[in-house]
């Protein structure tokens, strides 16, 4: 169960943050269960009224007895539709204020219509931003899942997956191998994603020119995945050959913590690999350190994405960096914790300066055409001295015998 005191920390950052970004309104609404968990401890179906002061109230249609015996919370209590809220809340003795903040992201257009139907005479002011920022620093026990998380990530992909891989496998025979080892290493095996209709599995294993092969995921990394009804993971057709990279961008998830690694690996001894490819990968190590030493409270996001980028057109290195043609992406990082895209995000437009704890996926990454794809990823803590990595050290190419 997770610890009342934990909660109470969320609460108030979450309650700070309505005063600030949202000083008109009286409350917060939450509506998607990774939000819900996040302020009550139980994955549950409903929703949570989070008042600036007094006791949060969790309106549970189905779940309630699992809430109960998972959650702290102690104003607990069923609905059957949007019409019961008020009513149910009023019998708790809770008054809703006239503004209210909704995470509108967490409902569908239908059901927020339905909700604000059953509230008249109420103004509704988004609050997901006021969510996004409280969830993007981490509190000492979520830290300490991720950390554990990252190390585990290290040893599946640096210590362990090597020892396994094989010439000739296909990107899905090794997706197979790397859900086998993540099993058994702890992995809880689920990643989540927070925008819209996004979704993923496990990662993405990308032999060669898979790595530039048209995405549909909003990362630098291209995936041919299984089918293009299902664009995840790898496949079955693409096997791994000497003289080509093999990229592996996945995600390791603790109690519902995920860490980010890319791991290059290369077919055939390090003096095979082309110039430009190693190159191309030590670039991506350089900006990734220069990024690490700035990720420290008070530096802007906005600030880390333009000196990379900067860095990029002046070395020559423009063209592929952080994806090749349509698969370029504008960020170099992305926060994470209970999603894999979580903020903030390292490019332009995020200007609110950085706070100790938040936890942040560097991932500067390079297309080469006829190639694939090199670079590095790794999920790294602010903190007043920099990033600290956690998913370990290894940042070079790792090479197999063809």
């Amino acid at each position: 169960m997770m610890p009342h005191q934990e909660l109470n920390i969320r609460w108030d950052r979450c309650r700070n943050l309505l005063r600030e970004l949202a000083p008109q309104a009286g409350g917060l609404f939450v509506f998607s269960r990774l939000n819900i968990y996040y302020l009550t401890g139980t994955f549950g179906n409903g929703l949570l009224w989070l008042p600036l002061d007094g006791e949060p109230v969790f309106l549970c249609r189905r779940g309630f007895e699992r809430a109960k015996i998972e959650s702290p919370l102690k104003k607990v209590f069923t609905f059957y539709s949007y019409k019961d809220v008020e009513p149910t809340l009023q019998d708790a003795g809770v008054a809703l204020s006239k503004t209210i903040a909704v995470e509108m992201g967490g409902l569908s257009w239908m059901l927020g219509n339905s909700f604000s139907k059953y509230l008249p005479g109420r103004e509704f002011v988004s609050g997901d931003r006021v969510l996004s920022i409280c969830r993007s620093k981490k509190t000492a026990w979520e830290l300490e899942r991720l950390r554990t998380a990252g190390k585990r990530h290290e040893v599946c992909l640096v210590e362990k997956l090597p020892g396994l891989l094989k010439p000739g496998m296909t990107e899905l025979e090794i997706g197979h191998v790397i859900s086998d080892l993540f099993f058994r290493e702890g992995h809880h095996g689920i990643l989540r994603m927070e925008n819209y209709g996004e979704e993923v599995y496990q990662g993405h294993i990308a032999v060669g020119e898979s790595g530039n092969y048209p995405s549909v995921f909003n990362g630098p990394l291209g995936l041919r995945g299984i089918h293009p009804a299902v664009p995840h993971m790898g496949s079955h057709e693409v096997s791994w050959q000497p003289g080509t990279p093999l990229s592996i961008d996945n995600g390791y998830t603790l109690e519902g913590y995920q860490t980010d690694k890319t791991q290059i690996y290369w077919l055939g001894e390090r003096k095979s690999i082309p110039e430009g490819v190693r190159r191309a990968h030590d670039f991506c190590i350089d900006i990734q350190a220069w990024v690490a030493q700035h990720l420290k409270p008070g530096a802007l996001p906005s600030d880390i994405w333009a000196h990379c980028s900067a860095a990029a057109e002046k070395q020559g290195w423009n063209e592929g960096f952080m994806g090749l043609g349509k698969n370029k992406v504008g960020f170099v990082g992305h926060g994470i914790g209970l999603a894999v895209d979580e903020y903030p995000a390292l490019a332009k437009g995020f200007d609110r300066p950085l706070e100790e704890g938040m936890v942040i996926a560097v991932e500067p990454k390079m297309g080469i055409s006829g190639v694939g794809m090199v670079g590095v990823e790794n999920t790294f803590e602010v903190t007043a001295k920099g990033g600290k990595s956690l998913t370990g050290e290894q940042y070079e190419i790792i090479c197999l015998k063809a």
